[in-house]
């Protein structure tokens, strides 16, 4: 699916550096960091206004300050019903839970999707928010993350810390 609409975009600033927040019709569709794995092209953020995005901005603060631990935004997502359905069911992993690619792929009904589960997961067009860095492999490890590996640590040690508690 591919999203229709006037898009809007801004930069945020973060512990995991500059964030870039894509809307579609003022929805946010889309959270990139600089580095990103499958960053989509920087012409189709659309014009640069701040404004539909405060919101957003004031619970990525929340979240990086330790105060916020489950995001409340409407979202919209560009991609394949299996995309979506993948995304949709990341965001159920609680703050500071790390599951497998393995455990994600029986939640959603497909226990023997777990690749695929791994590639929707890779292509997540709202990270953080939809918490896609929380999704390890079956023996505990940290695998692929489309932000970096160092910033899939970052943000799970940084919930654990949160909640006082320890992932690794």
């Amino acid at each position: 699916m591919t999203l229709t609409g006037h898009r809007t975009h801004t930069v945020v600033d973060s512990p995991v550096g500059p964030l870039t927040l894509v809307a579609v019709d003022g929805t946010l569709s889309g959270l990139y960091m600089r580095r990103q794995r499958h960053r989509p092209p920087e012409e189709t953020f659309g014009v640069p206004d701040p404004e539909p995005f405060t919101e957003v901005a004031a619970q990525l603060r929340a979240y990086f300050d330790g105060r916020l631990t489950s995001f409340d935004l409407p979202l919209v997502f560009a991609g394949t019903p299996f995309q979506r359905q993948v995304w949709t069911a990341l965001r159920d992993i609680p703050y500071g839970e790390t599951i497998s690619y393995a455990e994600l792929a029986t939640r959603i009904g497909r226990p023997t999707a777990s690749r695929a589960v791994g590639l929707a997961n890779g292509k997540n067009p709202i990270g953080i928010i939809v918490p896609c860095h929380r999704v390890i492999g079956s023996t505990g490890d940290l695998t692929g993350y489309g932000g970096g590996l160092p910033t899939k640590r970052h943000l799970l040690t940084f919930e654990a810390a949160t909640l006082g508690s320890a992932l690794f």
